[in-house]
């Protein structure tokens, strides 16, 4: 019997061709869309840490509020974790706590070190500092939840708060996240103007302005981390 080897179409030679041409070409699209993903990557890493950069070595020149903002990152965390936030909103929120009081860099040394009560004008000034973090970070798109919460963690649920006036859920979760947080640390570490409250007083303090002030539920959270740590009698 003759066996003969039959050649295919030319039609299909080509498409065969076009088809291997098209896959290649995909895949080096894919490629090239990772490495622009991890370049993207790469620069929001890089900015975020010039930002905490910055906020470091502005709480390392004030011995009262050095590790503050670290502090307040963590409770942060903690408390948003046992909130059943989102796991993108746990790394906002995380994140903000780092950088809340960024802003600060452009309050005075004279009114930040102030051993007294400030007095209406350098109140005026400290105000500022939520407004000039969220403008220091308003520009970087990826930490647009990040620069809300930097906005409005001195907000307070009575609408009595800094800088908007906001109350109630108007504020957003995030800052009311880290206005426990750091309300806590603040009441827990030495001031120039006062010393350090025991954890017993600060949560004293705290259950005192749940539902006024904090937000209610964050607080009792918040009080809860801190029974289960030992902390809290």
């Amino acid at each position: 019997m003759d066996a003969r080897v039959v050649a295919p179409p030319v039609a299909a030679v080509a498409d065969d061709a076009a088809h291997r041409r098209l896959t290649a070409a995909y895949q080096q699209s894919l490629r090239y869309a990772e490495d622009l993903r991890r370049l993207y990557v790469q620069l929001q890493r890089g900015v975020y840490q010039s930002l905490l950069g910055l906020a470091n070595a502005l709480e390392a020149k004030d011995p009262y509020t050095r590790g503050h903002s670290e502090r307040v990152s963590r409770w942060s965390r903690r408390l948003a974790v046992a909130l059943d936030l989102q796991p993108h909103a746990v790394e906002v929120v995380t994140q903000a706590g780092l950088l809340h009081d960024l802003g600060k860099i452009g309050v005075p040394e004279t009114v930040l070190r102030k051993p007294g009560g400030l007095d209406d004008a350098e109140w005026a000034l400290m105000k500022r500092h939520p407004l000039i973090g969220a403008e220091i970070v308003a520009p970087l798109e990826f930490f647009a939840g990040g620069a809300l919460v930097i906005r409005h963690h001195h907000e307070r649920v009575d609408g009595s708060g800094y800088p908007d006036g906001l109350h109630g859920d108007r504020i957003p979760l995030g800052a009311r996240v880290v206005a426990v947080a750091d309300v806590y640390d603040a009441l827990t570490s030495d001031r120039p103007y006062r010393r350090a409250l025991s954890p017993e007083a600060a949560l004293a303090h705290l259950m005192t302005e749940a539902g006024r002030t904090l937000d209610e539920a964050a607080v009792a959270t918040f009080i809860g981390l801190m029974r289960a740590d030992g902390l809290a009698g």
